[in-house]
């Protein structure tokens, strides 16, 4: 097969110059602004732009890496610090092209309101072609109420996905005696925990019930659930049964599907360490329309090569016909974006 076949990166990180230097002064994690400090290819994009030139049919979809503007400020602060990251992304998209044809705009989700004017300035004045959420709003719960519209005006009047990207700090303990998360768990695999968690609250809440329409993106290609699916499937039908209250027996009633239905809605990405069998276990839930290439670059032990190269072996590991590696490598995301960058 053609190692060469055509790929969009729809989901990999920058970090605007300016926007980093916001961060070291708003960031109350010291560790998460030495990590970021210290990833040339995340923040020196000339640097970024030569290490592509390795692999020329690569196209990356540039988005904000965490910490997002809600993260770093208040509801007065975040627009204007998702402004600078929008405008730092969309530059770095004019000045080379070939290699970042768009971006994706973050959004001061702390203030909604101002989330849905930076999504219109970016989409409409920049040529955005998404906009990026986390998994909670400084540990709030993306289902709530408040942040509909955002989901709707993307859904609805864009047509465009969201990107859904998963936040837990260091600094939440793993048990509840300890003051921190130990042995980074937080990221490790607390991060695949907590986009499982946003996703099944997006279920549960009858967000598809009331955005059917929504096309939303999850990281690490669905967190848990692809690999639990069969565990989901079966307890959740019981949902209320194990509570003594049986308060959520009501629940299941008021969705149109099943829960197992709505979780392969989502799509995934294919960023998974490079693990073929992770990606094939991937393929199977959500099938080869709902996986997007991606490579998380430049989060790698090799700053930036070692994701790209063997995600892209990965998605030649595991079977799939020359048709669905189109699709996984650039054809989905050409759709969701509704942008075909290798005509």
């Amino acid at each position: 097969m053609d190692m060469n076949q055509p790929c969009i990166d729809i989901y990999n990180h920058v970090m605007p110059l300016k926007y980093l230097e916001e961060m070291k002064v708003h960031s109350s994690d010291p560790g998460l602004a030495k990590r970021m400090s210290s990833l040339k290819l995340l923040w020196d994009i000339p640097a970024r732009v030569e290490m592509l030139k390795k692999w020329p049919q690569v196209k990356q979809i540039l988005s904000l890496a965490v910490p997002s503007p809600d993260m770093l400020g208040g509801p007065d602060l975040s627009p204007k610090l998702a402004r600078i990251a929008n405008e730092g992304m969309y530059e770095m998209c004019q000045t080379w092209p070939d290699q970042f044809p768009s971006f994706v705009a973050s959004l001061p989700m702390n203030n909604p309101a101002a989330a849905i004017e930076e999504m219109d300035f970016a989409i409409n004045q920049m040529g955005a072609v998404g906009v990026q959420i986390l998994t909670s709003v400084n540990g709030r719960a993306i289902d709530n109420p408040e942040f509909l519209p955002i989901f709707e005006r993307m859904t609805n009047h864009y047509q465009l996905p969201i990107w859904m990207h998963p936040i837990r700090l260091a600094n939440k303990p793993d048990y509840v005696d300890e003051e921190k998360s130990k042995y980074e768990f937080w990221q490790v695999l607390g991060w695949p925990v907590e986009t499982s968690l946003a996703m099944t609250r997006m279920v549960f809440s009858g967000l598809f019930d009331k955005v059917p329409n929504l096309k939303l993106i999850t990281h690490h290609c669905g967190g848990m659930l692809p690999y639990f699916g069969g565990r989901a499937e079966t307890l959740w039908a019981q949902l209320g049964a194990r509570s003594a209250d049986g308060a959520e027996k009501d629940v299941l009633k008021n969705l149109k599907k099943a829960p197992i239905d709505y979780f392969k809605m989502f799509y995934g990405d294919t960023v998974l360490g490079g693990s073929a069998s992770a990606l094939r276990c991937g393929l199977d839930f959500f099938g080869s329309e709902h996986v997007v290439f991606a490579s998380d670059c430049p989060f790698d032990p090799e700053g930036g090569e070692m994701y790209i190269r063997e995600g892209i072996k990965s998605v030649f590991s595991v079977g799939l016909s020359p048709e669905d590696i189109h699709k996984v490598c650039c054809g989905n995301a050409a759709g969701l974006m509704k942008q075909d960058y290798f005509k």
